[in-house]
């Protein structure tokens, strides 16, 4: 990965752990993993909030007071989930120094796949030539991130692989109702990606937290196109493919949860906000975000905020936070890094780094 402060350019090599590393140090070494690349992907198209106003009874003023979005990324007709990842990957793939044919794993956040079946990680290892790698999907909507990041590096630690490929990736676009003007405002289309590799434990993901609650699932949800509502020639009629979300309960919960899991994180590893380089929170809503640094006690300047430029681009919020901020300088080698996200199912998360 390359380190970059403001002002100055260094590169960073790095690490490879191997079994034969292992057993040199006498087989006591922990392994563990790390970030080593990081890479995002933005559509060309751009909708701004001035575009939604000749679309819903809406404008910039209202749109931007209640959620602090000016404009969202839209991908491309015909534009498939997976070649957004493919773009994020090879960014993070060039970051990382690894080639496609040395990735062990791919693990693709998403709740806009290319199709039901098969998975958009197979779609996407396949694009990438990954053909030593095995490739599964989760869905854990605007927490995916979090939860593929926790998953891969649960492999790593248990010897199932040395590189892995973690993708955020959505086409929301693709179940969003402009219609419905308390929800088209937020939704956006990108892909975010990072590469983990194996490395002595505490090098680099020093913990990750989980959590749901299906119970509340009605707060964000898209009915149509499951087993329960399957698709049928009316459903855009009936608008049952689209997102709904309840907005006033799933703000009060995404604030509470995204702080206690970020309080987790920190007491989990003995440290506190102060030791902290940078915050950065699933980009749903600025009230959101603004909210859950003040319950924590974190100092806005140490928030990274981009929802303004890409809206809620769920799965793919945090990895293209994360690649943005590094590339502005934001943070750099063994800062501590916090990661925190909320979603439909429900479900919430958080992840302590040292970068």
């Amino acid at each position: 990965m390359r380190w970059r402060r403001a002002g100055t350019s260094r590169t960073r090599k790095r690490p490879r752990i191997r079994a034969d590393a292992r057993a040199a140090w006498g087989g006591t070494m922990k392994v563990g993993s790390k970030i080593i690349g990081v890479g995002m992907y933005a559509p060309p198209g751009i909708l701004t909030n001035d575009d939604l106003e000749k679309m819903v009874d809406t404008n910039d003023e209202w749109i931007f007071a209640r959620t602090g979005i000016k404009e969202r990324r839209i991908a491309e007709a015909g534009a498939a989930n997976s070649d957004q990842g493919l773009a994020a990957s090879r960014r993070a793939l060039s970051d990382a120094g690894v080639s496609p044919e040395e990735l062990d794993i791919v693990v693709v956040g998403t709740v806009t796949p290319d199709m039901p079946l098969p998975s958009t990680a197979c779609f996407l290892q396949t694009k990438l030539g990954a053909n030593r790698a095995f490739a599964l999907d989760l869905n854990a909507a605007c927490s995916g991130f979090l939860y593929c990041l926790s998953v891969a590096d649960a492999l790593i630690r248990a010897g199932r692989g040395k590189n892995a490929l973690v993708v955020g990736s959505e086409i929301l676009t693709s179940i969003t109702d402009y219609t419905d003007r308390s929800t088209c405002i937020l939704f956006g289309d990108g892909a975010g990606a990072v590469v983990l590799s194996e490395s002595a434990d505490g090098e680099g993901i020093l913990s990750c937290h989980l959590h749901s609650d299906g119970g509340l699932w009605e707060l964000i949800h898209a009915p149509g196109g499951g087993t329960v509502n399957p698709f049928f020639p009316e459903s855009t009629k009936v608008r049952t493919n689209f997102i709904r979300m309840a907005g006033n309960e799933t703000f009060k919960h995404a604030v509470t949860k995204m702080a206690e899991v970020s309080l987790e994180a920190l007491d989990r590893n003995g440290v506190t906000v102060a030791d902290l380089a940078l915050f950065i929170p699933h980009q749903a809503n600025l009230r959101i975000v603004k909210a859950v640094g003040k319950r924590l006690g974190i100092p806005e300047e140490k928030v990274f905020v981009n929802l303004d430029r890409y809206g809620n681009t769920s799965a793919a919020s945090v990895p293209i936070a994360l690649a943005e901020a590094r590339e502005k300088g934001r943070y750099s080698k063994g800062d501590l890094v916090l990661l925190a996200a909320f979603g439909g199912g429900l479900t919430w998360g958080s992840a302590l780094l040292r970068m």
